[in-house]
């Protein structure tokens, strides 16, 4: 089984900063894709970053230029930098760990921001 522990999240105004970290263990296989999704009160679940183990990364188009999503392959570790935060950034952020077909997801941590 595979664990997804994430931290980083809290209270922020708009146009600043949070860096996100999820740390995973457990069964985990050299080829793998880790990400973020949000989800805002009343909306879908929406996918953000992800970031394969190669670097290949995607985003979400309401986040392009201002969130990074990075990795520490050696440590199962991914990261999220988010920059010039908007009020519509605000959601429940969740990491996600995709291989062989099986997706796991931490438990979520709270990014609100504020105007």
């Amino acid at each position: 089984q595979v664990q997804l522990v994430e931290s980083g999240g809290g209270l922020v105004q708009a146009g600043g900063s949070l860096r996100l970290s999820c740390a995973a263990s457990g069964n985990i296989f050299k080829v793998n894709t880790m990400g973020w999704y949000r989800q805002a009160p009343g909306e879908q679940r929406e996918l953000v970053a992800a970031i394969n183990s190669g670097g290949s990364t995607n985003y979400a188009d309401s986040v392009k230029g201002r969130f990074t999503i990075s990795r520490d392959n050696a440590k199962n570790t991914v990261y999220l930098q988010m920059n010039s935060l908007k009020p519509d950034d605000t959601a429940v952020y969740y990491c996600i760990l995709s291989q062989f077909s099986n997706n796991y997801w931490g438990q979520g941590t709270q990014v609100t921001v504020s105007s």
